[in-house]
């Protein structure tokens, strides 16, 4: 079985349950869960939504970077990213790491979201309460 056991970018709601479902394994006595959440503030300044959009090329970079955190910390990952319109409170992101035990799983969900986070071409773009923007991200 492979160590990359769901990778995909997506406009549906996330699940975090089908996200610890893939890395459902009776030899892993660690699994770790990053859930990143459209919080309602950045910088200061009150947010109010917010829009992802992927590069046609991110599934492929992700689905790159499942691998190399997978073969270097010898753990099974999972990572799923949301695009389109969210609003606070949605799930953006989550990432999951299940290995023999707890320090392999904690050190590669760090190393998987801060890679992904990146290295990934996906974009956000986030509207303010005083009605301005910012995009985040981008190249």
């Amino acid at each position: 079985m492979s160590a990359v056991r769901l990778v995909d970018i997506r406009e549906a709601p996330l699940d975090v349950a089908e996200v610890c479902a893939a890395l459902d394994d009776p030899a892993s006595g660690g699994l770790t869960v990053f859930v990143g959440r459209v919080r309602d503030h950045d910088g200061g300044a009150g947010v109010t939504g917010l829009g992802y959009s992927a590069h046609p090329t991110a599934l492929d970079r992700l689905r790159e970077v499942c691998e190399r955190v997978a073969a270097d910390h010898d753990v099974q990952v999972a990572a799923v990213h949301r695009v389109g319109d969210l609003v606070v409170g949605d799930i953006a992101v989550v990432v999951a790491a299940s290995a023999g035990h707890r320090g392999d799983a904690f050190a590669a969900s760090r190393d998987l979201i801060d890679t992904l986070k990146q290295t990934v071409p996906i974009w956000k773009h986030q509207l303010f309460a005083d009605g301005t923007d910012e995009w985040v991200g981008t190249p």
